[in-house]
């Protein structure tokens, strides 16, 4: 929609209302600072809902893969054999035996159940970057070493150095009965992968010393698979899913998590549409201040009308009017969004110092931080849909404003 010199001029003039109207000016200022904090608050909810789910899906399938082996009975005999099958499946690219047992940790008379995994060595590398303290290097199968997360060494205040005792209830028979195996380890590093169940359970030890302390012989627990797609394990795993019937059984992240990745996704749709009404009404705003404009602007309109402006000059005014209302407040929304996101954390540090109140609790949110994920395609949707309802909301006011009869306007002048 081009405009010619006279209408922008008119339409600029609306924008800035004089000083005897001054409620117009307050009622077009409130429209712009709805749609801004509406737009704002859809990309921060919007952003931080995608890093929640994005954030919580790398951070279990880089520990758990994006799925699981499992044999009947808990044990893999014939491991393998099994491990070189999944391995030469389309789609797979990585696959490592695994053992993953909950046992109780002991430190200075405090007991915590934790979960002992033992893995390959370059699983362990994995970790490497998750470390706070100490050396993956010294985990070696021949050594009595472990790494544990930051929460459990919080909880059975234990430091890198110490020796935690590591007990299994399946222990050897004796003529007094099974007495459990009891081996002592010694923490050689602390990290935290930001998952607060793992950080709080996980003891990593090399397979070979998990074996030992289950009393394995050469099996494990599991195969942990990652696949080129998350969202498409299912399908990739499908055929050995079905040439591995009546072995073991292939678990997936989506069965493994799916009431929470589910409750994740309603959350999401229902914020994105209560918040998607915000923006609703902020065209209802900017549409009520359109209407007390051209109802205070009807003389002028039709004098306007009398000196040769057209219909479609003064339709195109006034949908100027309310459109640059509308983006102003709009680009102002995504300003303010992007910059509450780049200061999240603090923002919420500050608000939990000065309220008393714990408003992350890793506990129940899972990760330590707040998370957030920009999706470019969203953020064009929601400056689009607040931008397309502006526009709408000044279709009425425009055409009421085009279709002023100067002569009945004038008459009772």
């Amino acid at each position: 929609m081009i405009l010619s010199p006279f209408e922008w001029t008119i339409a600029k003039r609306y924008m800035l209302p004089g000083r005897g109207e001054a409620v117009i000016a307050l009622v077009a200022s409130i429209s712009i600072g709805v749609v801004m904090l509406s737009v704002a608050m859809l990309v921060i909810v919007m952003s931080v809902m995608n890093g929640f789910r994005a954030e919580l899906l790398e951070r279990i399938t880089g520990l758990n893969g994006h799925a699981i082996v499992q044999p009947y009975g808990g044990r893999m005999e014939d491991w393998e054999e099994i491990l070189a099958q999944v391995r030469a499946t389309p789609g797979v690219t990585r696959a490592s035996p695994l053992i993953d047992q909950p046992l109780l940790a002991t430190f200075n008379g405090r007991a915590e159940a934790v979960l002992v995994r033992g893995n390959l060595p370059e699983d362990i590398e994995r970790l490497r970057p998750n470390v706070l303290m100490g050396n993956l290097d010294t985990l070696q199968p021949d050594l009595r070493n472990v790494a544990i997360g930051s929460r459990l060494a919080l909880n059975i205040g234990a430091r890198l150095g110490d020796t935690i005792t590591i007990i299994n209830p399946q222990g050897r028979s004796t003529p007094m009965g099974t007495m459990p195996r009891q081996i002592g380890y010694t923490i050689t590093a602390i990290f935290e992968v930001g998952v607060y169940d793992f950080d709080e359970r996980f003891v990593v030890m090399p397979l070979p010393a998990a074996q030992t302390l289950l009393m394995m012989g050469n099996s494990v627990g599991m195969i942990e698979v990652t696949t080129e797609n998350a969202d498409r394990v299912e399908d990739i795993m499908a055929p050995l899913a079905e040439s591995l019937s009546g072995r073991a059984v292939v678990t997936n992240w989506q069965s493994l998590n799916s009431s929470l990745f589910e409750a994740l996704q309603v959350e999401r749709v229902a914020m994105a549409f209560a918040l998607g009404i915000i923006v609703l009404v902020a065209a209802f705003n900017i549409l009520s201040s359109l209407v007390m404009l051209v109802r205070s602007k009807t003389r002028d309109i039709a004098i306007m009308r009398t000196m040769g402006a057209t219909r479609k000059s003064l339709l195109k005014i006034f949908v100027t009017t309310g459109s640059v209302i509308g983006a102003l407040g709009t680009f102002a929304g995504l300003a303010l969004g992007f910059i509450v996101l780049i200061f999240r954390q603090p923002i919420v540090t500050g608000i939990e110092f000065i309220m008393g109140v714990t408003l992350w609790d890793p506990e129940v949110r899972f990760l330590t931080e707040l998370p957030a994920r920009v999706n470019p395609v969203e953020i064009i949707a929601i400056a689009g849909m607040a931008m397309g309802l502006s526009f709408l909301a000044t279709l009425y006011p425009a055409y009421r404003a085009a279709n002023t009869d100067p002569v009945e306007v004038l008459r009772y002048e």
